[in-house]
């Protein structure tokens, strides 16, 4: 009889998981398979005992959420997730790190099934989650009644030693110990291990009292990584408290069973070699000579996890039915966030604005849009990074979301860009909620890193950036983002729009909620600028195509092409009219986002930006990098390419040629 006919069936799955996970790493030849080793029995006892998920369905809105931010470790969650059930073969598991695998390097969401976020940049992990948490705690709070827990979900992740070094790990659990979010439990794999060798090279945290600082309940199971029942009892007493985070720190072993190689780095990003797997594997009792091994005591025994996810969702999908009879308002409302529809007239109160309106800055203009729909959006949810009276983000008809008013859609986010961002995509990723998040232009750097993994999930968070240009004025270079638009431009799938006045605002706005495949970011100004008069002019409407022609040459054909973006296209559409006096015929147009436009057909380009006129002037309170993609070999760039000066705005513009008369004077040039 083989040991592995008589193996406990828990020991069984849990070895299954550790040699899938080594056997994966490898095959491939790279990758991360100590800790796999390490948590396989956490994975075991989440997946097959604690969670509520169902395979069948890994979008059911109701189902706890795992989120494995340590994911160097993928193995440990393809593993426990092709034991599932999950759509994930054994043969995708032999294809790990593979060009067109189901099974990348990292998890990254949308690829497979039952991976909530993608995960890698150490830190974002658990940052989303803090967002995942509070999408939880709102929409339980709004459309939960009783007897009727239609959310109500925790919300899990694995952390380790990388992970809480980041900066991010500090600004996220900062918020939610603030928040109190009861719901969210992390797992602190300490295994004492980085790259480099033993953390204390680097890291002697007290992350126990680090926590307890923060306002988290810490559980410490010590050296009990393999105690099924030590860790089942640790879940839950985190579930009981209602009121607090919760982290339950794990003393584990890196590499655990391998002869030669547990708790040394060794085991942490590299294979373990066929040698030392060999040893291993027959220290767990394993056959050596077998590779991706599921014993059909294993499938057998997780088959019981489909079938026990199936009827949880059938329960809870019953129950809705019920509650969709007793309360059809809730549930439209709750409907409408799930599926991301608009309902009719949601935005008949953004206002229409008229030259005679004065200068506005689109902040300003930005805010009373927000305003305008947010009565009508129950699902729109987010705030600033402390901001809120500088970006013009507060909805005025709701409070701030807390530990004691969860029904409120205003999120204080404090001064912590980066887990705002990070949390914003996780509130994206949970569903039901179309998440905003602002701060000042300049501080996007901040939040670079969680916008970037948002263009990779195409998460539809929405940014507000203000105070956009040198027009922030006496702040000075440091408050003056002029590198920002051209280092977020080279985003794959980030969209962004630089409003040109009031009208093109409330066209953005309209835009971006009626599109949700991916991040939008607004680029607003603090300045006050003209609103044109579109009675003389092309309608707002034209921004949805990213370039427009505002207003035409007064010829047959343009001598010359003014493009501009933002606050700076009254200045072109000012310099159009001193050309005119002097002979020169231009043609102005507005270019609000560079992605929109290329996105249009080749047909309409070219109605906007002709190729046989050669002479083009480009004008932008920002880098002129990438504007020759616009303005061609013969074409200028005005722009502003070194760091901003302090001192009222309108000096700081003329001190670097963003004037009319030195668009004049380098449009005569080009033409």
């Amino acid at each position: 009889m083989s040991r592995l006919d008589t193996m406990p069936i828990e020991e069984l799955t849990i070895n299954t998981i550790r040699t899938l996970a080594m056997d994966g790493v490898q095959k491939a030849n790279s990758g991360h398979p100590g800790t796999p080793m390490a948590l396989a029995p956490l994975a075991y006892l989440l997946y097959k005992k604690i969670m509520h998920h169902n395979p069948d369905n890994p979008h059911w809105i109701n189902r706890d959420r795992f989120v494995l931010s340590a994911g160097h470790a993928s193995m440990l969650l393809y593993s426990i997730l092709h034991l599932c059930g999950y759509e994930l073969s054994l043969d995708d598991l032999k294809e790990f790190r593979q060009l067109g695998s189901k099974t990348p390097g990292h998890p990254e969401f949308g690829e497979t099934g039952g991976i909530e976020t993608t995960t890698g940049p150490l830190g974002q992990g658990i940052a989303n989650t803090v967002g995942m948490a509070i999408a939880e705690a709102h929409l339980g709070a709004v459309y939960n009644r009783d007897d009727f827990n239609i959310i109500d979900h925790y919300t899990y992740a694995v952390c380790g030693d990388g992970d809480l070094m980041e900066g991010i790990s500090h600004e996220a659990a900062s918020l939610a110990g603030h928040l109190g979010l009861g719901k969210l439990i992390w797992f602190y794999d300490d295994n004492h291990i980085s790259i480099e060798g033993n953390t204390d090279l680097a890291y002697s945290d007290a992350v126990q009292k680090r926590f307890e600082g923060y306002h988290w309940h810490v559980i410490n199971v010590g050296d009990n990584a393999n105690d099924l029942s030590v860790l089942a009892a640790a879940i839950q007493e985190a579930q009981a408290v209602s009121d607090k985070p919760s982290l339950i720190i794990i003393r584990s072993h890196i590499g655990y069973g391998s002869p030669n190689l547990q708790d040394s780095e060794k085991a942490h990003g590299a294979p373990l070699g066929e040698q030392e797997v060999s040893l291993t594997k027959k220290g767990y009792g394993w056959p050596d000579d077998q590779l991706f091994l599921v014993p059909q005591r294993v499938k057998e025994h997780m088959k019981e996890v489909i079938e026990h996810g199936r009827r949880m969702e059938m329960v809870w999908q019953a129950k809705y039915e019920e509650y969709k009879l007793q309360y059809p308002e809730l549930a439209s409302s709750f409907e409408i966030g799930l599926t991301s529809t608009l309902p009719s007239g949601w935005d008949k109160d953004i206002p229409v604005w008229k030259p005679e309106d004065g200068q506005q800055a689109t902040r300003n203009v930005s805010g009373r849009v927000i305003n305008a729909v947010a009565a009508k959006l129950p699902h729109l949810i987010g705030g600033s990074a402390d901001l809120s009276p500088s970006t013009m983000t507060l909805m005025k008809e709701s409070g701030y979301f807390s530990r004691k008013s969860r029904t409120n859609r205003n999120i204080a986010w404090g001064v912590r860009e980066f887990a705002m961002a990070a949390a914003c995509s996780g509130i994206a990723l949970h569903g039901g909620l179309r998440p905003f998040c602002a701060t000042f232009f300049v501080f996007a750097d901040y939040a670079r890193p969680a916008i970037r993994l948002a263009a990779l999930m195409k998460l539809p968070v929405i940014y507000v950036m203000t105070h956009d240009s040198i027009g922030v004025g006496e702040d000075g270079p440091t408050h003056q983002p002029v590198e920002h638009l051209a280092s977020l431009r080279i985003i794959p799938g980030l969209t962004i729009i630089r409003p040109a006045d009031a009208n093109e605002v409330g066209e953005a706005w309209r835009f971006t909620l009626e599109n949700s495949d991916g991040p939008i970011m607004l680029i607003l100004t603090r300045q006050g600028i003209p609103v044109f008069d579109r009675h003389l002019c092309s309608p707002a409407a034209g921004l949805r195509r990213g370039a427009y022609t505002l207003i035409k040459e007064k010829g047959a054909k343009a001598d010359l092409i003014l493009i501009a973006s933002g606050s700076e296209v009254y200045l072109a559409a000012d310099a159009q009219k001193v050309l005119l006096e002097q002979g020169i015929d231009a043609r102005v147009v507005s270019m609000p986002s560079w992605e929109l436009f290329r996105r249009q057909s080749e047909e309409y380009k070219e109605s906007v930006l002709p190729a046989a006129i050669k002479a083009r002037l480009s004008i932008e309170a920002a880098s002129t990098m990438g504007w020759r993609e616009f303005v061609g070999d013969h074409g200028l760039s005005l722009g502003i390419d070194k760091f901003g000066a302090s001192g009222p705005f309108k000096k700081v513009y003329a001190h670097f040629g963003l004037t009319v008369e030195n668009i004049v004077a380098k449009a005569k040039l080009i033409v």
